[in-house]
């Protein structure tokens, strides 16, 4: 058979074809494994502490205790409010328990409980009515808002954010003693 003037390493030149072909298998590669790999990450948020859905400081014992009853605090990035009851204090989540609307503390308007004369929880989505305890008194929300357990840490009270309590009722067990 005769040669036909290339070489042996002439034959084992990758012709552009192959190249190309080699370019698109390594991309696609590349991008299955960015996309793959960004899935993965998104399944494992990464919590800043005192941010919601982790432990969050209030604040000390004493702050706290000195917060008069009726009083209801609001720590917007967290997404609850600290309501100072009689016998001690409730974490309340701030979403309405009908459709999950964010729910606003009015100060002004008249009160639903016997600690103060003035503020509720009023939902500007369908009207829902909530006092101091979460515990509903008109509209349409099925049951009282949902709480975050507190505990006492080193001399600071600390809500867990990352643990929601799912209420039917009122119930006295519910409030935490400070």
């Amino acid at each position: 058979m005769a040669n036909s003037g290339s070489s042996p390493a002439e034959n084992k030149a990758i012709t552009r074809r192959q190249f190309l072909s080699r370019v698109w298998w390594v991309a696609g590669g590349l991008l299955v494994i960015e996309t793959s790999g960004g899935l993965v990450a998104s399944l494992w948020p990464k919590l800043k502490a005192g941010s919601f859905g982790s432990k969050v400081k209030v604040a000390s014992v004493e702050e706290v205790r000195a917060m008069p009853v009726g009083t209801v605090a609001y720590f917007p990035e967290q997404r609850f409010y600290l309501s100072r009851v009689e016998s001690g204090f409730l974490a309340l989540y701030r979403r309405c328990t009908h459709l999950g609307c964010v729910l606003p503390w009015r100060d002004d308007d008249p009160s639903e409980d016997a600690l103060a004369p003035n503020g509720r929880f009023n939902c500007p989505c369908h009207g829902g009515i909530f006092d101091r305890y979460g515990v509903v008194h008109s509209g349409p929300p099925p049951r009282p808002l949902d709480i975050f357990p507190i505990a006492i840490e080193k001399g600071e009270v600390i809500v867990d954010t990352g643990t929601v309590i799912v209420r039917s009722v009122f119930d006295k067990s519910q409030v935490t003693n400070i």
